[in-house]
């Protein structure tokens, strides 16, 4: 049988082209990467009559940061012309000002001009005679060189490097973890809140029960500039766009050591470490075995957790008090900080979704068995935690040679 001659002979024998049929590829070229991309951010334009901004929104914040690498690409923008249907990438280029007079005559408001009324001057602005007093009675802060930077360049230099070691971490912000003598990042920009010189207190409550404190800061930053930014100005700058830099475990550990030591019957409470498991009912976290959730708190534990269900920190569901310790003498926030670093290999990674339907992603749970996080709890007290590592596959604590 001469199969070449069959098969001629079928190729040959096709009256309606059956056969001749084109090769196709389900592979996306660059072009449509680049296209369907670009759709997404046309998409949510469509939906929110807005372009994506900075925010804490990881899904939006990343269509943000999609926008601004078309806008820089001038080949990105020149492909995707026909499809900018919402006028994303029409950016006007900025005036080029060359000297002192470019700057005055680029003045569309007015801002810069001969008028007698100042910058500050207010029209048709609700509430003028309230903002003007607070003017009078204030200043707007601003950034100036930091004359004796010097001595904070070495600073900033091993954070960085203690960043990159993994000796610090950069965290989500939290009224928590606003303290003096603390790393924050602003922008991409690193600062340290030196300290804060409280002059007000204002009561929010009529039995004068809750008070807020505000008072100017020093803020030193790492481009060698400082501000002296009200607390609560800094507060919301970081709430809004801001990160929080733990503090170095080597420095943490020292402190511990020292204040462990030194406990007696007068010393106060200053908190709880406690361990917690899950009562979930999801399949996805009922099947994992040794999972644990790891937190401070500052109140009575049974407190804090009467509302696990409707928390994402507790996975939305009921837990259990597995293990309670009282601390005294010690920050019990750099404590728990200790005992992250220590387990970080074996931190769960789950997506959690609240009651509106956002997705959260807990960063206290770990993969480790109760007496295990005891023995750890003892290395720390003890001073000798730094010669020990956490093996996640044996589930197990490793001295270092």
């Amino acid at each position: 049988m001469d199969k070449k001659k069959i098969l001629d002979d079928i190729f040959s024998n096709d009256p309606f082209g059956l056969l001749n049929v084109k090769a196709t590829s389900s592979a996306k070229t660059e072009d449509q990467r680049l296209v369907q991309s670009f759709d997404e951010i046309n998409e949510f334009y469509k939906n929110h009559n807005r372009e994506p901004q900075q925010v804490n929104d990881i899904n939006e914040r990343g269509l943000y940061s999609r926008l601004q690498g078309i806008r820089s690409n001038v080949e990105k923008v020149e492909a995707l012309k026909k499809y900018d249907i919402n006028n994303l990438l029409d950016i006007p280029e900025p005036e080029q000002l060359d000297s002192i007079d470019d700057i005055f005559s680029s003045d569309p408001f007015g801002i810069l001009g001969g008028s007698d009324e100042g910058l500050f001057d207010f029209k048709n602005v609700p509430n003028k005679e309230e903002m003007e007093k607070r003017l009078a009675t204030d200043f707007v802060a601003r950034r100036k060189p930091c004359k004796d930077f010097d001595k904070y360049e070495p600073l900033f230099k091993q954070v960085q490097s203690e960043l990159k070691s993994g000796k610090r971490k950069i965290v989500d912000f939290n009224i928590s973890n606003f303290q003096e003598e603390t790393f924050y990042v602003h922008n991409g920009v690193l600062f340290y809140l030196e300290k804060i010189d409280f002059s007000r207190e204002d009561h929010y409550r009529e039995d004068g029960t809750r008070v807020r404190k505000d008072g100017r800061t020093r803020c030193v930053f790492e481009n060698g500039t400082e501000s002296n930014m009200l607390k609560r100005s800094v507060e919301k700058m970081l709430y809004d766009n801001g990160r929080a830099v733990t503090h170095s475990i080597d420095t943490d550990e020292i402190e511990l050591l020292k204040n462990a030591q030194t406990i007696t019957n007068e010393d106060n409470s200053t908190g709880f470490i406690y361990v917690l498991s899950s009562l979930s009912k999801d399949p996805k976290i009922k099947e994992i075995q040794h999972l644990y959730k790891i937190g401070y708190s500052t109140i009575p534990v049974k407190d804090r957790i009467k509302n696990a269900d409707k928390e994402p920190t507790y996975l939305m569901a009921p837990v259990k008090v597995e293990a309670e310790y009282e601390t005294y003498n010690l920050n019990t926030q750099k404590f728990e900080q200790l005992l992250h670093n220590f387990f970080g290999s074996a931190c769960l990674n789950v997506d959690v979704y609240d009651a509106k339907g956002k997705r959260h992603i807990p960063q206290e749970w770990f993969i480790a068995p109760i007496h295990i996080i005891d023995r750890v709890i003892d290395l720390i007290l003890k001073g000798e935690i730094i010669n020990y590592v956490y093996h996640l596959q044996s589930e197990s604590i490793i001295k270092q040679s």
